[in-house]
């Protein structure tokens, strides 16, 4: 189905995978036949699947793990995601800790952001991008246009104070 409702998609829109601990295979057939540009998953999954060079790598890391977001010498990944205790619950992280990791690597920060509290979780850690699923949804699933747009606008607006 991702392959065929990102066919008419324009190749300067990056298309995600995202997926919660894919087994190999279930990575192969994703990998063959929605041909991703980037790979969102566990960060200890990209140890085990074959992923292509060509094929952006954005390894999720919890607030739960076990992070010293302080370590200069740590070889952090170029892009992390950094989201709450579960994924896809809408559960905010430690924005603090998002913060340090922010000075590390280009975050992605996920996990509890809503068109309410996106621009005070971006003017406090400064990420790279947000990411929002259940945050712009009107029931489990079922995605809010109003929402989405408020949202978007949200961003919009605090990207221009930092650009002002």
């Amino acid at each position: 189905h991702a392959a065929m409702l990102t066919k008419s998609v324009p190749p300067e829109i990056t298309r995600v995978a995202v997926m919660l601990r894919p087994t190999c295979d279930e990575w192969n057939q994703v990998r063959d036949v929605f041909a991703p540009d980037w790979l969102q998953a566990d960060a200890d999954d990209f140890a085990i699947l074959d992923i292509p060079a060509t094929v952006g790598r954005l390894p999720v890391y919890r607030d739960t793990d076990a992070l010293d977001f302080d370590k200069e010498n740590f070889a952090w990944p170029e892009h992390v995601l950094f989201e709450g205790a579960r994924s896809g619950s809408g559960m905010k992280p430690n924005w603090d800790h998002a913060a340090q990791l922010a000075r590390h690597t280009c975050m992605v920060l996920a996990g509890g952001l809503t068109p309410e509290n996106v621009q005070e979780a971006i003017l406090h850690v400064h990420p790279w991008a947000v990411d929002v699923s259940s945050g712009v949804e009107v029931s489990p699933g079922v995605k809010d246009l109003d929402r989405i747009a408020a949202f978007v606008t949200a961003v919009r607006e605090v990207e221009g104070i930092h650009a002002g």
